[in-house]
């Protein structure tokens, strides 16, 4: 089993959406990400009916990663939406995901995201949010 499909399993054991509450559901959007020392760290999405409880499955693993070990840096990442990444689209982190992930640590913007299990297809984070505002304070690239 090669890193991606260990990252897919540990994403998809987090996927099981459910209601939590009348306002609150979660799990409908699963992520693992491998830090810079190898660690997997997972997470998954929470949705309250007032937008500001939102949290996205990628900032919660990269939260985790923080809270558990004080890395910032991510090497690799793979959302999980009721399947793998298969090409087709819609498995890359949102705007707000992708700034959390630069603002982290300028490191990321190296971090690999899978796009196609099948044929080990990954973007750089640095692809998907290019010409990015904060470099300055970053000291440069």
């Amino acid at each position: 089993m090669d890193i991606w499909e260990k990252l897919c399993e540990k994403a998809k054991s987090e996927y099981h959406p459910e209601k939590v509450s009348p306002f609150i559901d979660a799990h409908h959007v699963a992520c693992a990400l491998e830090a810079e020392n190898g660690e997997i760290y997972t997470g998954f999405c929470i949705e309250g009916a007032s937008g500001v409880v939102a949290l996205c499955a990628e900032r919660v693993a990269g939260l985790n990663m923080y809270m558990q070990s004080g890395q910032t840096v991510v090497k690799r990442l793979v959302c999980y939406i009721d399947s793998n990444p298969d090409g087709t689209g819609g498995w890359t982190p949102c705007g707000a995901c992708r700034e959390f992930f630069m603002q982290l640590n300028c490191k990321n913007k190296d971090m690999e995201i899978l796009t196609d299990i099948n044929g080990r297809k990954t973007v750089k984070l640095i692809d998907l949010i290019p010409d990015w505002w904060g470099w300055d304070r970053c000291n440069g690239k």
